[in-house]
């Protein structure tokens, strides 16, 4: 694993840090490194989800590395897996992830907590989109995903004046889960990956297919989409050996024993 990326297991959870000094910043080969991590996640049926969270104090991540592409690093050079901040575009993973967005989330910074399925973040922490300020366009995930995840309007406002926007701020909007303080952040995001991790890994799976597949359509659609089959984490889940040993532990009155089977 590249030095910048971090990896630490605990229990059905992988803690994944970003530590690239000073603000996090993020080239091809960190991208690849992430990727990989988020890889690991996905082949391991050990691990049911992930915490993302920057090292430092004053960022999460600043973006792409534009020292890196003053150096001659192309934007379109090779991300590895997972595409920019291998999370971007990594399409194939059905399992959650988490953020803790620990400081400032800036451009590609944004964009990669965009990408992520919560948020948790630090009362300390702002997020902006500012690439329209240097004439680029947020166009790893930013341009795409935060019209569908704000208010349109907000989502335009954000992107077209490059404004950094609170954490409260879009905790109100519903795009942030919690805002806590700084000493708590990791608290907070390890008590919510503990409750995911203690659903069943079936069942997560299941939440992310269905989500992906019917986010474009209507309700009547959707449901006929969800019920066509072709989507393997959902189909027959009722029949599952994870389905069966939950009703059993519900009737028992004890912790079930998931096989994600």
């Amino acid at each position: 694993m590249d030095q910048a990326v971090q990896t630490e297991r605990r229990g059905r959870v992988l803690e994944i840090t970003l530590d690239r000094p000073p603000a996090n910043a993020i080239d091809a080969a960190t991208s690849q490194a992430l990727g990989a991590a988020f890889e690991t996640l996905q082949q391991d049926d050990a691990l049911s989800v992930a915490i993302l969270t920057g090292g430092g104090e004053r960022f999460f991540s600043a973006g792409w590395d534009l020292k890196a592409a003053a150096a001659g690093e192309a934007p379109d050079a090779d991300q590895g897996v997972g595409g920019f901040a291998g999370l971007t575009e990594f399409w194939g993973l059905t399992k959650p992830v988490i953020v803790a967005v620990n400081g400032l989330a800036l451009g590609g910074g944004f964009e990669l907590a965009l990408a992520a399925d919560m948020i948790v973040a630090s009362a300390t922490a702002e997020f902006g989109l500012p690439e329209a300020s240097i004439g680029i366009v947020a166009d790893s995930g930013g341009a795409i995903r935060l019209p569908r995840l704000l208010p349109r309007p907000v989502a335009m406002e954000m992107m077209m004046t490059a404004r950094r926007v609170p954490a409260d701020e879009l905790a109100r909007w519903g795009l942030v889960n919690a805002v806590v303080r700084p000493e708590r952040l990791m608290e907070t995001a390890r008590a919510l990956a503990d409750r995911v991790a203690a659903s069943a890994p079936r069942s997560l799976r299941a939440i992310k297919e269905i989500d992906a597949a019917t986010a474009h359509l209507s309700v009547e659609e959707a449901f006929a989409r969800m019920r066509a089959g072709g989507l393997p984490a959902y189909d027959g889940i009722y029949e599952s050996a994870d389905a069966a040993e939950g009703m059993a532990a519900f009737a028992e009155k004890r912790a079930p024993r998931w096989t994600g089977r």
